[in-house]
């Protein structure tokens, strides 16, 4: 055969390729709102950027007919690529070929392009739909997950690792996604669950939907499996090149220096009246978020869980950080278990990753209840107390009102080794609140007087008085300087730019325990 044939060869079998499962059900795809593994990749990366590897994989399986059966690409693209001219590793399963169904082979490929992702230091981005496990395969298959589990693993913390579930993700699959940093969810496209709705009928007797089950929504809001909820694909692929904007390629490099025209002195007189007189009322921290960050502009993670803590990131003088703020919206702000596992989870992100941590407090106390106390708010608290005690990145914490008891002690108190705590003038640092101090320390006084009611305000007031303020911290070092709200934004800034040369050594061990 001559060069010009085999060149024509080559082409035709590149050809055959791109059209994945063929014309019809491609077709099926799109017709069930859904783009092709391809197409998603080509929408995601920058323009002509996708290299794509190991193109000709083809199963070796040859029980239940399977040697009579093709598979292009094996039901997987994968390759590497950039996203605003930055690299990125990736894989996109294929639907239309098989159902997307993971075998040895199309595991394989995805090993393969996870461990370059790790040799070269770039974030590794999942697109995952797929029918699950290709049964024609048996262990092979279920071989295939284990080693794709064991690679998330020990990226974890490496490389940033995000996933994207853009149509079905069933049984043992659900865990790779579980194991990476971020999930990324669409509207009536994506679903995730253990076991399907028919086996939970069977099982349980409950009857439930594919949404229901293992939906968007149910996802963000209920579970907190997941972090982003989008309407559309192209939505969530805008949502995953914003967020690669604020995190670094790799553990050992910083998150990129933006340009900041936005003045880094820059005063917000609206913050010096944004807590209201009343300490029983509430406002929206994320007001307070966007006046101090660069342009305003707030990436909130898990924005519909655990709605009583917020997090997210921002960027402060053009540099990356990541925030962490009670809301006193919901809950008065309280920490309960989901708020808990939802900060520390970030935290431990933001550490591996070198960026810095800013907290902003307002918290009354861990939520009481029998439901939190049998569902472990003792240990799912102590995880939020581990993930500030091991960081190691910057880290700041703005006291805007209430910081009372254990929970005080919790959102990033100097005591848990943060480097810088401000207080506004109206910040309350106490053991408690002032109503249930007086309770137990006044209690003789109160039931003696002759005006019981009078009584009790008269020493809420001497205690609020007292030790509802910040001074008393700050007599003590605790706190390191009283701010004025509208000076917070230049101060953080100051503070970052001070903290940038931070060193700081761990106890040589093998790694700690988390409370789990």
């Amino acid at each position: 055969m001559s060069t010009q044939r085999k060149i024509a060869d080559l082409q035709a079998r590149k050809r055959s390729l791109l059209s994945g499962g063929g014309r019809d059900r491609i077709d099926k795809q799109h017709k069930s709102g859904k783009l092709t593994a391809r197409e998603r990749i080509e929408k995601l990366v920058d323009a002509n950027s996708f290299v794509e590897l190991d193109g000709f994989v083809s199963h070796r399986c040859t029980d239940f007919g399977m040697d009579k059966e093709t598979a292009p690409a094996d039901g997987v693209i994968t390759g590497y690529a950039t996203i605003d001219n930055r690299p990125v590793y990736l894989y996109s399963q294929d639907f239309t070929v098989r159902g997307g169904s993971l075998g040895e082979m199309h595991a394989k490929k995805i090993a393969k392009v996870m461990d370059m992702a790790m040799k070269m230091g770039c974030p590794i981005i999942c697109i995952n739909d797929s029918g699950g496990a290709r049964i024609q395969e048996g262990i092979d298959s279920l071989s295939g997950y284990g080693e794709i589990f064991y690679r998330n693993t020990m990226a974890s913390g490496v490389i940033p690792q995000i996933s994207v579930i853009l149509g079905p993700c069933a049984g043992g699959a659900v865990y790779s996604p579980a194991l990476t940093d971020f999930i990324f969810m669409v509207d009536n496209i994506s679903k995730m669950f253990i076991t399907g709705p028919q086996v939970v009928q069977a099982a349980t007797g409950e009857a439930v939907t594919d949404e229901q089950l293992g939906g968007a929504l149910t996802h963000n809001q209920t579970s907190g499996v997941a972090h982003f909820k989008y309407t559309s694909e192209d939505e969530c692929f805008a949502g995953i090149r914003s967020l690669l904007s604020y995190i670094p390629q790799n553990n050992l490099e910083d998150t990129l220096l933006y340009t900041c025209s936005d003045d880094l002195n820059r005063l917000s007189p609206e913050l010096n009246a944004i807590i209201p007189d009343n300490a029983n009322k509430s406002y929206d921290v994320r007001d307070v978020i966007e006046k101090i960050v660069d342009h305003g502009e707030f990436l909130e993670i898990q924005s519909l869980f655990a709605r009583n803590i917020v997090i997210g990131f921002a960027r402060l003088n053009g540099k990356s950080i990541g925030i962490i703020a009670n809301q006193p919206k919901v809950k008065a702000g309280a920490l309960d278990i989901d708020a808990s596992d939802k900060a520390a989870r970030f935290i431990r992100f933001c550490d591996c990753f070198n960026i810095p941590i800013v907290t902003l407090t307002d918290v009354p106390a861990f939520l009481p209840g029998v439901n939190q106390e049998h569902g472990g708010i003792i240990r799912h608290g102590a995880k939020l107390l581990y993930a500030y005690s091991e960081a190691t990145v910057p880290k700041i914490n703005v006291i805007l009102r209430k910081a009372y008891g254990g929970a005080y002690i919790a959102m990033s108190s100097k005591h848990l080794g943060t480097d810088l705590v401000f207080a506004w003038p109206t910040a309350e640092i106490a053991v408690m609140g002032p109503e249930g101090a007086a309770n137990i320390i006044f209690r003789k006084e109160i039931e003696k007087a002759e005006d019981p009611i009078g009584k009790r305000q008269e020493v809420i007031k001497e205690y609020r008085d007292r030790f509802t303020n910040p001074y008393t911290a700050a007599q003590r070092g605790y706190i390191d300087d009283v701010i004025k709200p509208e000076s917070t934004r230049p101060r953080l800034i100051s503070a970052l730019e001070m903290l940038q040369s931070k060193r700081e050594n761990r106890p040589p061990k093998k790694h700690g325990n988390i409370p789990l």
